[in-house]
């Protein structure tokens, strides 16, 4: 076998290594990036844990093949970029977010489709999860839900003592 089918074994494994290793992988189209832009871009998602990078689609196809993943070989062409993920919206926010603070970017990068918890979701659905808070702001509202009648309790009964006081 060629040296060169041997190295691309091995970006399969990696990248078959970080699809399993991510929660969601953002699958999107970027055309006309300036390397700042690129940078910037790296270092938002780096920030957040997330990792981007380009592979040629032939072998993403084939790691997700591997994977028995089908779904996204539509998808695959073009000039294409990955986002790995540790959990499942943070991806879809961060990149909704950069696009809305440099509104350059709203051509230049497109999501196409992600792949969340073993699922695919199209472009529509990218959008819906990017929308979705963050886990740490979803938990603080959970408890503030949660701590909100013990606190009104306490008032009540602090209004009531000092009635009689």
């Amino acid at each position: 076998m060629s040296a060169n089918f041997e190295a691309k074994k091995v970006v399969v494994e990696e990248i078959k290594e970080k699809i399993g290793a991510s929660k969601s992988v953002l699958i999107a189209h970027y055309d006309r990036l300036t390397v700042k832009e690129v940078t910037d871009l790296r270092n938002k998602f780096r920030e957040i844990s997330c990792e981007y990078k380009v592979y040629k689609n032939t072998l993403v196809r084939k790691a997700f093949d591997e994977l028995g993943v089908k779904d996204f070989d539509n998808d695959l062409n073009g000039a294409t970029a990955f986002i790995f993920c540790p959990d499942e919206t943070s991806a879809c926010s961060s990149l909704a977010k950069a696009v809305k603070e440099t509104p350059a970017l709203a051509d230049k990068i497109v999501p196409k489709c992600a792949y969340v918890s073993g699922a695919y979701v199209d472009a529509e659905g990218v959008k819906k999860l990017a929308a979705i808070p963050s886990r740490e702001v979803l938990i603080a509202k959970m408890l503030g839900c949660l701590q909100s009648p013990i606190v009104n309790l306490a008032f009540v009964l602090k209004a009531i003592a000092d009635q009689k006081s």
